[in-house]
């Protein structure tokens, strides 16, 4: 009986349901220190002088570590243009500077967590204010103050996508649409906020227990900042509270293990550990990022584009973080699923003194599909066409080109997804109260799985199969990351079915660097399709091994994917991703025309996974990836004022509670396999985001009349819509 398909049991559900389950906050050893790091509270200053001397004095306080004790004082996923630590002392220019209200000043170690606290409020700091640049687009301006002056501009990077002649395509075009949409920055509200913990193991090695999405970049990015060799970093990765791109970066990883390294100098070798208040998690991570885009389609009067430009714009906030990758997601996929002749465009993200702008569910994909999306719908209404008519007369097939001038990889099944959402039977009853109005709306869109853009991509895997006769024992090490998707699950499913075993016969030893190689990221929707195909392979060989008698039999095994390939920098034209997955929903939904709140009555998400690994998990994704999307699209408000956080709390800041998601989710599951996929699969956990507020717009559109080119939709902003206030 294969072991893809049936919802297998997680197997980390009792314990978290029991409670017994450690969370890095959870942990504790024995004579462990406690941490606090005094953040920036500053949206763009100069640090002219730090004075940690009262703070030391006070007893109890074992340390204070600030810019002058960073090895190397820098960090960066994409680009290493953030300090560890600002301030005075360090050997990188204008480390003394903060750029946002998240930067990190001091690291302050001591007894217990209350002496940690009162020691971070008798440092002294002293600042020179600089001018706060928090608007993308007055950023751009030359004559802007620099938030990076090494970088010489605001614009932190730009792509251009050109292909055939769009010019010419919208001279000869019989209708064509404008639009300008702007999609807000959100925060990532995972359950668990920021924790860890540092020390010294019995090999001697730095080692940090922390919640994050990829180990071994963890360990390098810690590595290079200390200036010491990887093998003397090691990253393990208890339980994680969720994640969603917001754990990509560095938060707590590089500072604990500073502290780990400083005070084994001293002689001290204590475990550190520190926990963030859900306050300085959300100023101290960063946000999706919040997009301007202006875009012009034209078509014939069949309905088929044959042009489309867009300026996409993106507010990548005080550093780089992966700001680069997701504006190359966006701009790839501001024109949408659809096979388009002529296409301009021209893409930047900006520095700004707002917080970081980072990896986010969907990674830039959800900000470009709105634009793309509300295009379309608003193309359908001016033809008078049904929405699903017009996407399926334009559409990307098998052989299809891309913007980007390359054809889509094989596999495309975006017609077959348009269908299986478009014809799922959904009615449009009438509302119960006449200042009730509801319509239906109607959105796709596809994601990329895997890294994109050139960017290196591997994953390894060991298989250890163990037995005298027979396999009696499969042992399966691997680094990928569980932040609550239940890929662990999946890997020990994809394991047994490999080594030909039951599931209750796979151990998984997991999320360590020290005992595994570089899976990559619990990200890009790439986790389930490059582990699936390392753990096949090392099972392949572990099995040649058995079958040659060796006992117990070992194999390793690295997966590496069909290349990606960067932005020409002129054209555009790239091979942009080796694998795709597709997407379609539509909203039922009802709005309150006197108070302008919307419920979402009924959604319909259809996405063709490949190949179900685990039934239930993929439900599971679909229904907490669409009641994210749900928060992203209505309710989830993040406030920020010449670069300060307004509403930095669950209580000002909401996001979705039992009486704020859908009514009805409805999964429709299609199973297409992907041709590069283990045993066909496709990521999926990303997919149902991407479509869902140009979804809801063009209910809310079908229900009042009136276009809504901004979200969140909260009641205020529905009110204005609609003409009721002003």
């Amino acid at each position: 009986m294969s072991k893809l398909g049936p919802a297998y049991p997680r197997i980390d559900a009792v314990g978290k349901v029991m409670g017994r389950t450690l969370f890095p906050g959870d942990i504790d050893y024995p004579d462990q220190l406690h941490a606090k790091v005094l953040f920036a509270r500053r949206p763009h200053a100069r640090i002219t002088h730090l004075d940690t001397a009262g703070a030391e004095a006070i007893p109890g306080v074992v340390a204070i570590f600030t810019a002058k004790d960073v090895p190397v004082n820098e960090y960066g996923l994409i680009l290493p243009d953030q300090p560890v630590l600002c301030g005075p002392g360090s050997d990188k220019p204008h480390a003394d500077r903060v750029r946002f209200v998240g930067d990190q000043i001091a690291f302050v170690v001591a007894e217990t967590e209350q002496i940690a606290a009162q020691a971070r409020a008798r440092i002294v700091v002293e600042f020179e204010p600089l001018p706060v640049v928090s608007d993308p687009l007055a950023a751009m301006d030359p004559a802007a103050t620099l938030l990076h002056p090494d970088h010489g501009s605001n614009v932190l990077h730009s792509y251009r996508i050109r292909k055939g002649d769009a010019a010419a395509a919208f001279a000869r075009a019989e209708v064509i649409i404008e639009g300008e949409y702007r999609t807000p920055a959100q925060e990532h509200a995972y359950l668990q906020p920021e924790a860890g913990l540092s020390y010294i193991d019995s090999d001697g090695r730095i080692t940090v227990e922390v919640a994050g999405q990829w180990t071994h970049e963890d360990q390098a990015q810690i590595a290079h900042a200390l200036d010491l060799p990887e093998e003397k970093i090691r990253v393990i990765y208890p339980a994680i509270g969720g994640a969603f791109g917001g754990r990509e970066d560095m938060s707590i990883q590089i500072v604990l293990a500073l502290a780990a390294l400083r005070l084994q100098e001293r002689g001290i070798l204590r475990p550190v550990k520190i926990i963030w208040t859900r306050e300085e998690s959300i100023i101290g991570h960063h946000k999706r990022h919040p997009y301007i885009i202006r875009t012009r389609w034209g078509a014939d009067f069949g309905g088929r584009v044959i042009a489309a430009e867009a300026t996409v714009i993106a507010d990548a906030g005080a550093y780089a973080y992966t700001s680069t990758k997701v504006l190359g997601n966006a701009a790839l996929m501001c024109t949408g699923p659809y096979e388009i002749e002529n296409v301009t465009v021209d893409a930047s993200c900006i520095y700004t003194n707002n917080l970081p702008g980072g990896a986010f569910r969907g990674f830039g994909g959800p900000q470009g599909a709105f634009a793309a999306e509300q295009q379309m719908n608003k193309l359908a209404e001016t033809l008078d066409l049904d929405p699903a008519e017009i996407r399926r007369r334009n559409v990307i097939r098998d052989g299809s080109t891309l913007s980007v001038n390359t054809v889509v990889p094989k596999g495309v099944t975006m017609a077959e997804v348009l269908e299986a959402c478009a014809g799922y039977e959904l009615a449009v009853d009438p509302p119960a109260r006449p200042w009730l109005k509801r319509g239906s709306g109607l959105a796709i869109g596809f994601k990329n799985i895997g890294f994109s853009f050139g960017a290196p991509e591997r994953c390894w895997a060991t298989i250890e199969l163990h037995g005298a006769t027979r396999i009696e024992r499969v042992v399966l090490r691997h680094a990928g990351a569980d932040v609550g998707q239940g890929a662990h699950t999946v890997m020990a499913q994809m394991a047994a079915e490999a080594a030909g075993v039951s599931f209750d016969r796979v151990e998984l030893v997991l999320s360590d660097t020290a005992t595994s190689g570089d899976s990559g990221s619990a990200s890009a929707s790439r986790l389930t399709f490059m582990s699936g195909n390392a753990i096949r392979g090392a099972a392949e060989a572990a099995l040649r091994r058995w079958k040659e008698e060796e006992r117990p039999a070992i194999a390793e095994y690295q997966y590496i994917p069909p290349p990606t390939t960067m932005y020409d920098p002129v054209t555009g034209e790239c091979d942009p991703n080796f694998a795709y997955g597709y997407v379609a929903e539509r909203a039922v939904v009802e709005v309150d025309t006197e108070t302008g709140h919307i419920r979402i009555l009924d959604l319909v998400c259809a996405d063709d996974v490949g190949k179900v690994i685990n039934r239930q998990g993929v439900e599971g994704q679909i229904e907490g990836c669409v009641v994210q999307a749900a928060g992203y699209a209505i309710l989830e408000n993040f406030i920020q004022k010449d670069g300060v956080p307004l509403n930095p709390n669950f209580s000002t800041y909401l996001i979705p509670g039992v009486l704020d998601i859908p009514d009805r989710v409805h999964s429709v599951i299609l199973e297409n396999p992907d041709p590069v996929g283990p045993w066909g699969v496709r990521g999926m956990a990303e997919m149902p985001y991407i479509p869902l507020a140009p979804a809801v717009t063009a209910a809310l559109h079908d229900a009042t009349g009136v276009w809504f080119d901004e979200f969140p939709l909260t009641p205020e902003r529905v009110l204005k819509g609609l003409g009721t206030i002003r």
